[in-house]
């Protein structure tokens, strides 16, 4: 007889998210259920405020991704108002943004979600020489690679496991037969994942120079930006430039090759399709390469079918609140059962706070995966070449992106092409500026602007979709929504039963011990989650809820 496995909660990510997976005897997944368990209330402070105000108060839903829901408060308030906003200023929000990926990504894979497939204590077993040939077969260059630097690494990590202390590497499931990579291996991704640390620190410095600081910017108003000090300065320029260089230095040496290591280590598990959504995917687009292509295309894909493009049409979104904590928008909680499991027995069960987006009546994926595939096959030619060549390296064809693995290469392929394009939008700013286009914000009067309106945006930002919408009258803000991209993949059923990326990809997957569920954390942290993004706790009687002390 099969059984239910709760993990709650899930680790690694931002927010807190709850899966309960139900396997048969041999601890195969039937049925999955994932849970937001805290409330979003941010759209209710919004309410009754300056439409002006929304962006500093948006870009509070989240921690770290700050300056995509900041971005996406304002636009909306200036497609609300028609404010069509200077040159300069779409591209100093783009680079803010395009630094904001790389960050994204970079910290993704290492730090979030490395563990799923290294084993600390076996990379303790690694010899330095064999190490060193084992990152050229994936780099003619291979980051920081020296029989010294791995000595000293072993020495750290050795000084951890005698002490006792493994730090951000204690609770892991070392040893679990889950992990394949050999020791040399497991030292060499080890390794970057120690220098990844160094790379959040001063990626961040970009996303800083002209947002002001981060998190939390400070640079984007209604109209346009505030930094146009920081775009004529020449020295801030550099120095957004030869970051974003050391940057990419790391992308290719270490962050691009470990990929590629970790598709050919874990061939079988892509081939087997492990952590396969239903193939739905949707995409908005959206960067200005030129005038006649964006970084990504917009479009949509049915059930992996991809002969067949749809056309992104805004109308068909919907969300439904059937089997989420709300009745007619509004929070409406039910208990959990006696035994602190999920209430799933009914199709009309409901059991998370997260709300259930719908494109065409279908849950969808949306993401790096969803961005590179639909882009590559919309003939995208900034990012066909290197799709290309990657599945080349390792051997792979388009479907194989459709996995747990190849969801992380398609945020890694994305990084690198990514990186390409951010100095040509630098030039972009750098030749406005030689040509005397210093505009950075739209002149408008407040006063004068309709009293009641309505707006939206929709962005393509790390983690996927983020739509932000907004109703004014009387110009306060009435009603405030926002569909972030874990809302997508991160769905709950609806009444028909059908599952979101999240619950769709785990049916399938093996478990080898209950007691150790690593495949189930894999094939969730592949999706970046970010349940601070989805939901959000308040009571809107302004009453404490809780009371720590530290």
């Amino acid at each position: 007889m099969g059984k239910k496995i709760v993990i709650d909660p899930i680790t690694r990510i931002e927010g807190h998210l709850r899966v309960e997976v139900e396997v048969d005897d041999n601890g195969v997944v039937e049925e999955a259920y994932v849970s937001g368990q805290l409330f979003r209330g941010i759209e209710i402070i919004l309410k009754d405020r300056d439409p002006r105000d929304a962006g500093l108060l948006a870009g509070r839903i989240c921690g770290v991704c700050t300056n995509s829901h900041f971005r996406g408060a304002v636009e909306a308030v200036e497609s609300a108002y028609s404010i069509e906003i200077p040159k300069n200023a779409e591209i100093i929000r783009d680079l803010i943004a395009m630094a904001l990926f790389i960050q994204d990504h970079v910290v993704h894979f290492y730090h979030l979600h490395l563990l799923d497939f290294v084993d600390v204590i076996s990379a303790l077993k690694a010899v330095p020489s064999k190490t060193t040939k084992e990152a050229h077969r994936y780099s003619d260059k291979p980051f920081r690679n020296s029989h010294t630097h791995y000595e000293e690494l072993l020495e750290k990590l050795g000084k951890f496991v005698k002490a006792g202390r493994l730090g951000p590497f204690s609770n892991g499931y070392w040893g679990h037969s889950e992990y394949k990579l050999t020791p040399e291996q497991n030292l060499l991704l080890l390794s970057h994942y120690f220098e990844a640390l160094e790379f959040q620190r001063y990626i961040s410095k970009a996303i800083a120079i002209f947002g002001g600081k981060t998190p939390h910017p400070q640079s984007l108003v209604v109209g346009g930006v505030t930094s146009v000090a920081d775009m004529l300065n020449v020295g801030r320029l550099n120095d957004y430039i030869f970051t974003i260089k050391r940057a990419k230095e790391f992308i290719d040496r270490a962050y691009l090759p470990d990929m590629k290591l970790l598709c050919i280590a874990r061939r079988d598990d892509i081939k087997a399709g492990i952590g396969r959504a239903n193939g739905n995917f949707l995409s908005v687009g959206g960067y200005d390469f030129d005038k006649t292509q964006r970084v990504f295309c917009s479009g949509v894909i049915y059930r992996h079918q991809f002969d067949k493009i749809y056309e992104f049409d805004e109308t068909k979104i919907t969300e439904e609140v059937d089997r989420a904590w709300y009745k007619e928008n509004r929070p409406f909680y039910t208990d959990l059962n006696i035994d602190g499991t999920l209430k799933t027995a009914k199709n009309s069960d409901k059991y998370s706070w997260v709300k259930a987006p719908r494109y065409n009546g279908n849950t969808m994926e949306t993401g790096p995966l969803a961005r590179v595939l639909i882009s590559y096959l919309k003939e995208n030619r900034l990012i066909k070449t290197f799709v290309d060549e990657f599945l080349n390296d390792t051997n792979l064809e388009l479907i194989d992106l459709s996995t747990t693995v190849g969801r992380n290469a398609s945020r890694a392929i994305e990084t690198g092409y990514i990186c390409e394009y951010i100095f040509k939008l630098v030039s972009r700013l750098a030749q406005n500026i030689k040509y005397y286009d210093l505009d950075t914000c739209a002149k408008y009067n407040f006063n004068s602007l309709p009293k009641e309106t309505k707006g939206r945006s929709f962005l393509e930002v790390p983690r996927g979709i983020l739509s932000h919408f907004i109703n004014i009258e009387n110009q306060k803000i009435k009603n405030y929504s926002v569909i972030a991209p874990t809302t997508w993949n991160a769905t709950p059923k609806d009444l028909s039963g059908a599952r979101g990326a999240y619950e769709e990809a785990l049916i399938g997957v093996k478990l080898e011990d209950s007691s150790k569920p690593l495949e189930v954390l894999k094939v969730i942290h592949s999706f970046d989650p970010c349940l601070a993004c989805a939901v959000h706790i308040i009571d809107t009687k302004g009453n404490d809820l809780s009371k720590y002390k530290i």
